[in-house]
């Protein structure tokens, strides 16, 4: 009988090592399984085939949210380097946890080196290191290479900053541009307006004769032409700012030219000698009225600053890439750091001889635009004492084959 229970415990102590030995090794799989999620689930039966069953969705699951979140990281990411405007990410330190390719480019930034670094140990503006510190979200102006750059610190999440910085060197120069072109205006207007007030003063309190009213009357006049050139021309510029593009009519260029001669004769006075060169065989497309002024601006400066015996030549270039209008003058030439700034509203080389000329000052803003208006570009050459030449340059595109001389 005792031997009995002895193989019974024996059986039971067996099974219960069975037993035992079967959870250990379930629990080693799923050991195994945890460490290195990219196997298969085990197979299992029983309870353990449910906790297996159930980790595996809840891993499916996480994976799932890791992948969307993921793909929302990787789009916001895409967003950001499609953004024109440089964005950094800072942590809760001040230090950049990630940034975009425009960012990198304007704050001298390197986008994988420079992660984990303070920005304020990159952007060495004093300003914007203050501002950083204060925590202020005002924009931060400064200047670098060249450029000027706009920075704004937004704080958002927890703790966290977004910088966002702006290239804005062309807005502060265009702003610079509008403030010295009210200032040019009002130093224009205010001279032949002060003139004029002068002389009505004088004629109403003095007794003159009437040889001296006439005198004044003339003087008066010639300033009231000048000051309506520089509101002709400023409503001329207007217009062509905000107009549509040109029409593409036909311009017959040897018609053009010829016009172009009979005026600077008529302006020369026989002072000058006119010379023309070149046979069109090409008409352009574009408004006439347009490009009719600004060649004719480019003849009018010549004959005006080229003085008596001097020569202005006019000629004309085309081929399979374009046309070339040329206007050449032996007049007394531009110094070469004056050139880049010609097409200027209202910059003179010398104002006091722009004056005596005639000139607004409007005449070559109203040429670029026209031209620019045709996708045509003005080079200038130019040599103190030597004269200068000023060329258009037309695109294929905007010529067209001459009209027979039998159809005009």
């Amino acid at each position: 009988m005792s031997a009995v229970w002895g193989w019974v415990l024996a059986l039971v102590a067996l099974a219960f090592a069975l037993l035992y030995a079967r959870q250990r090794w379930q629990l080693w799989r799923l050991q195994r399984w945890l460490a290195d999620s990219g196997r298969e689930v085990p197979e299992a039966s029983g309870s353990w085939e449910r906790i297996f069953s159930a980790l595996y969705r809840h891993e499916r699951d996480a994976a799932q949210r890791e992948k969307l979140l993921a793909e929302a990281l990787a789009r916001f990411r895409r967003a950001a380097q499609a953004l024109p405007d440089g964005v950094v990410i800072l942590d809760a330190g001040q230090r950049i946890e990630w940034c975009n390719d425009r960012a990198a480019a304007l704050l001298a930034l390197d986008a994988r080196a420079d992660v984990g670094q303070p920005i304020g140990n990159l952007v060495r503006a004093p300003r914007f290191v203050e501002t950083l510190a204060a925590g202020s979200s005002e924009d931060v102006h400064f200047s670098t290479a060249g450029a000027t750059l706009a920075l704004r610190l937004i704080p958002y999440g927890e703790a966290q900053t977004l910088l966002l910085c702006r290239d804005v060197t062309q807005a502060e120069r265009v702003e610079t541009m509008r403030r010295d072109f009210v200032a040019n205006v009002s130093h224009e207007l205010r001279t032949p307006l002060t003139v004029l007030v002068g002389f009505l003063e004088t004629v109403r309190e003095l007794k003159l004769d009437p040889q001296r009213i006439r005198d004044y009357v003339d003087m008066m006049r010639e300033q009231s032409s000048r000051m309506q050139r520089i509101i002709d021309d400023l409503l001329a510029l207007s217009v062509l700012e905000s107009a549509p593009p040109p029409p593409t009519e036909r311009v017959r260029v040897t018609a053009l030219i010829e016009r172009l001669r009979a005026d600077a004769t008529a302006l020369s006075a026989g002072r000058h000698a006119i010379e023309v060169d070149g046979a069109p065989a090409v008409d352009l497309l574009g408004s006439e009225a347009e490009i009719s002024s600004a060649f004719g601006n480019l003849v009018s400066n010549a004959i005006r600053y080229t003085p008596a015996g001097g020569r202005v030549s006019l000629s004309w270039h085309d081929g399979p890439e374009g046309a070339v209008f040329r206007v050449e003058d032996t007049g007394l030439g531009i110094p070469p750091e004056h050139i880049p700034r010609l097409t200027e509203r209202f910059y003179r080389v010398d104002r006091s001889r722009s004056r005596e000329t005639g000139g607004t000052g409007l005449g070559l803003a109203i040429v670029k635009h026209a031209l620019a208006r045709h996708q045509a570009t003005l080079g200038i050459e130019s040599e103190p004492g030597a004269g200068s030449c000023f060329e258009v340059r037309f695109p294929a595109q905007r010529t067209m084959p001459a009209e027979p001389a039998a159809v005009r």
